[in-house]
């Protein structure tokens, strides 16, 4: 089965490798690489370059101008998609915390979801937009004001996994890729809970080792923004870790089995 998959922000530093990582999956049959029209880089040139790799997949790109509604401009490019992956938005920076960037980039998400909602109302939508704590329910909020199904909205906290893995794997002499460490909460500081009793091979901690992993885990995307000294943000993992979820989603869609790890409305209590 070929899927239509739709980057938002596909241009920007977590777009251009997560449209990469998206053209390289064999049943990405057609691949929207979509960004504003004063993106630093061109969301056509960035389509222009996917193109010319040796893969079944059609890259197109498409520009909006910011100033007009999203809803307005992308029939074209959201039309019978099947999932779309939005890391749009301004990224975290030095001293600003994901609060900081909420009333910026939850204008961006709500546009992008209204022409989802119009154009590909029957999609995943696989929201990156930070503060996702907030944006996530937000949008679910939303879809169902707009009486669209809400448990398309996921957002993604995979990284949270990915980083506990890694971590614990260094630790503990592993292989990263064989170790499963369950992360439950949200995707923000304290939120982020790791749940190391529960990792898989079945691994022992100290209380030294686990006072150590879980401020690691929870401030990891800090240091990332620290380290690259106010020039970026976790771009090259986010992307890995957004496209591992892109492909769970679509051997789903395919009718396979798959996990995935992701924020998604809670039915445990009233709130969204």
């Amino acid at each position: 089965m070929s899927f239509k998959v739709c980057v938002c922000g596909g241009a920007g530093g977590i777009g251009q490798p997560l449209s990469l990582l998206m053209a390289m999956d064999d049943r990405v049959g057609e691949l929207c690489v979509q960004d504003v029209d004063v993106a630093m880089v061109p969301a056509a040139g960035v389509a222009a370059d996917l193109s010319h790799l040796n893969l079944p997949s059609k890259v197109k790109g498409f520009a909006i101008d910011p100033k007009q509604p999203a809803v307005d401009q992308l029939e074209e490019c959201l039309t019978g998609c099947h999932l779309v992956l939005v890391p749009a938005g301004m990224p975290r920076k030095p001293g600003m915390t994901r609060d900081d960037l909420f009333n910026i980039n939850a204008g961006i998400a709500k546009g992008i979801a209204e022409a989802c909602a119009k154009f590909c109302p029957d999609a995943v939508l696989a929201l990156i937009v930070n503060p996702v704590n907030s944006v996530v329910p937000a949008v679910t909020e939303l879809y169902k004001k707009w009486g669209k199904d809400p448990k398309k909205i996921v957002g993604v906290t995979t990284l949270d996994l990915v980083r506990a893995s890694k971590f614990v794997g260094e630790l503990k002499g592993m292989p990263p890729q064989q170790v499963e460490v369950p992360v439950i909460g949200g995707h923000a500081g304290a939120t982020i809970l790791p749940v190391l009793s529960q990792t898989t091979p079945a691994t022992t901690f100290t209380d030294d080792e686990i006072k150590a992993l879980d401020p690691r885990i929870q401030d990891a995307g800090t240091e990332v923004v620290n380290a690259k000294n106010g020039k970026g943000s976790a771009t090259l993992s986010m992307a890995f870790a957004g496209a591992r979820l892109g492909k769970a989603v679509l051997t789903g869609l395919a009718g396979g089995e798959a996990e995935g790890d992701a924020d998604v409305g809670a039915t445990v209590t009233d709130l969204p």
